[in-house]
């Protein structure tokens, strides 16, 4: 598999993640209180959003590396 297959695919995922799910998140647990036996956590939410334009143009990018065949050398 060449370098150019290679990054055709990881546009292509990033793409659909973009378009998907609107970039990667996950939540965070924090700890606030911690006295004893009584503990109090905080659930926040974070992630990286990816705007839709941009995974568009991945998806094309992507596409259109996969899709390009390749030069022979003689």
């Amino acid at each position: 598999m060449t370098t150019r297959r290679i990054a055709g695919l990881v546009l292509l995922v990033i793409g659909l993640v973009a378009l998907i799910a609107g970039g990667v998140f996950w939540t965070d647990r924090e700890t606030v209180v911690d006295a004893g036996p009584l503990q109090i956590t905080a659930d926040e939410r974070e992630g990286v959003a990816i705007p839709p334009i941009v995974g568009i143009i991945a998806l094309i990018g992507g596409i259109a590396l996969l899709a390009i065949p390749e030069r022979r050398r003689a």
